[in-house]
């Protein structure tokens, strides 16, 4: 009973922190061009985009640690909430503060780092939420066309592939593994760090 109001506390202050950091900015459109259509176009902008890629990262370790049904979840909804955030966005274009992704990087890192022991559900909805919240930052910056929608699952597949190759990499991994796993955790948290340390000066 005690672990459960734990949870339960655990995901409030995170609501909190995600709506803390999601009052509205101006938008600026970054999508990348790669010449061989929207499609790809997505995709290149995931790639070119760490604060995201590596976010995507941490999701899947985190659900790979826990188990692999967990992993399973999490492989196919994230991909489904940030589709569902990026249609939200691009016909509701109040952009969310520049420091959502570094929220993002330290919140997901650290609870790689610290093999955070949650349960399916909570690994699944935080999944879920940060799925949606990135989907909806892309869609604010891909617009409301065609092509941009294109660009959108585009970007929704390489998150796809990401997921599956990082949770299947450390499903049931143990001792000298896992340390190595939660380091990686770390690493996210310093990027994190570093990247709300280049927002501040940029203002």
């Amino acid at each position: 009973m005690n672990f459960l109001r734990h949870q339960k506390k655990w995901i409030g202050q995170l609501a909190l922190l995600l709506f803390a950091f999601g009052f509205p900015f101006d938008a600026d459109a970054h999508l990348v061009t790669t010449g061989l259509g929207p499609l790809y176009d997505g995709m290149g902008h995931l790639l070119l985009s760490p604060e995201q890629w590596i976010m995507v990262a941490g999701l899947g370790l985190l659900a790979g640690m826990r188990s692999p049904a967990t992993g399973r979840f999490v492989l196919f909804l994230l991909p489904c909430a940030w589709l569902a955030g990026g249609c939200v966005g691009q016909f509701v274009r109040v952009a969310l503060s520049p420091l959502f992704s570094a929220t993002a990087l330290l919140l997901v890192g650290g609870l790689v780092a610290a093999d955070f022991k949650a349960g399916r559900n909570i690994v699944v909805a935080t999944a879920g939420l940060f799925g949606f919240l990135a989907g909806y930052v892309d869609g604010v910056s891909f617009g409301a066309t065609n092509a941009a929608a294109l660009s959108l699952l585009g970007t929704c597949v390489v998150v796809f592939v990401i997921i599956a190759l990082t949770a299947g990499l450390v499903v049931g991994v143990r001792g000298w593994r896992r340390i190595v796993v939660r380091v990686l955790g770390s690493w996210m948290v310093a990027t994190g760090i570093l990247l709300v340390g280049w927002v501040i000066r940029k203002g």
